[in-house]
């Protein structure tokens, strides 16, 4: 237990709560999309109950991930010797696989819905009911938690378990906490600037591709004898950065330009 009052404790501490930040910014993306669904008195509460349990399965996760690890990282199917096709499936790599198809499908459908204007009229008067929205929202976050809780494991690597397992614990809370907190506000920005809810859409859909190849790499997926290699996080947030750069400029430029158009027709 004097692990958890030393100096690098503490700093480890911090890592692990800016770890769970950073690889929860698609997760609060992803609840504050989905929310939207909800009637709109119901939101807020749907967000914050679906993080609420989501945290306390988070935690719960952890447990099972700490004490069954090897169980899920062992393959329980495979195909060798194939030019065309080959893998070596496990738990983990299923789920993830799992949760990159079905946000892409969410993304590709909600895409969909905002080019057919009447269809995405009608859906938003067609709202979601709670309970499954919330049942959503825990279970992508589930899939979301675990990259960050195996990271987290390595960086807590040579301490006791049980202060490994309170400092991870705590980092868990607190980045649920914030998550809790940030929520409402994407999402009042998103209500406010409806714009940004298209590129939010495909910033969505490029990590359901990072979530498939994440998964096919754990999966040691290889097609046509070429492996597949998951998506590098700095190549993601790389590519985010692209795409807000680009939807700021563009917006900048079409106010610049309506500008101009009005001040033509006054002359």
């Amino acid at each position: 237990m004097d692990q958890l009052f030393t100096f690098n404790s503490l700093f480890t501490l911090l890592m692990l709560v800016l770890l769970q930040i950073v690889l929860g910014f698609d997760n609060l993306l992803y609840i504050a999309l989905e929310s939207k669904k909800a009637p709109e008195n119901k939101q807020s509460y749907v967000r914050k109950l679906g993080i609420g349990l989501a945290i306390i399965l988070r935690i719960v996760l952890l447990f099972a991930l700490m004490s069954l690890i090897q169980y899920f990282q062992n393959p329980f199917a495979s195909l060798d010797d194939n030019g065309y096709l080959e893998f070596e499936v496990n738990i983990h790599s299923l789920i993830v696989l799992g949760g990159g198809i079905f946000i892409i499908y969410t993304a590709i459908k909600e895409i969909w819905h905002m080019m057919l204007l009447k269809e995405h009229r009608d859906n938003e008067e067609k709202k979601g009911s709670v309970k499954t929205l919330i049942f959503w929202i825990v279970i992508m976050n589930l899939v979301f938690s675990f990259d960050s809780i195996l990271s987290a494991m390595a960086l807590t690597s040579g301490m006791d378990y049980i202060p490994q397992l309170i400092l991870m614990t705590i980092a868990i809370v607190a980045g649920g906490i914030l998550m809790i907190v940030l929520a409402d506000k994407v999402s009042e920005f998103l209500q406010k600037n409806r714009m940004y809810e298209v590129l939010g859409l495909f910033i969505l859909l490029i990590v359901g591709i990072m979530l498939l190849s994440e998964g096919g790499h754990l999966a040691h997926l290889t097609l046509f004898r070429n492996p597949v290699t998951p998506m590098s996080k700095t190549t993601f947030y790389f590519v985010i950065f692209v795409m807000v750069l680009i939807d700021i400029v563009q917006s900048k430029y079409q106010k610049n330009l309506m500008k101009s158009k009005e001040r033509n027709e006054k002359l």
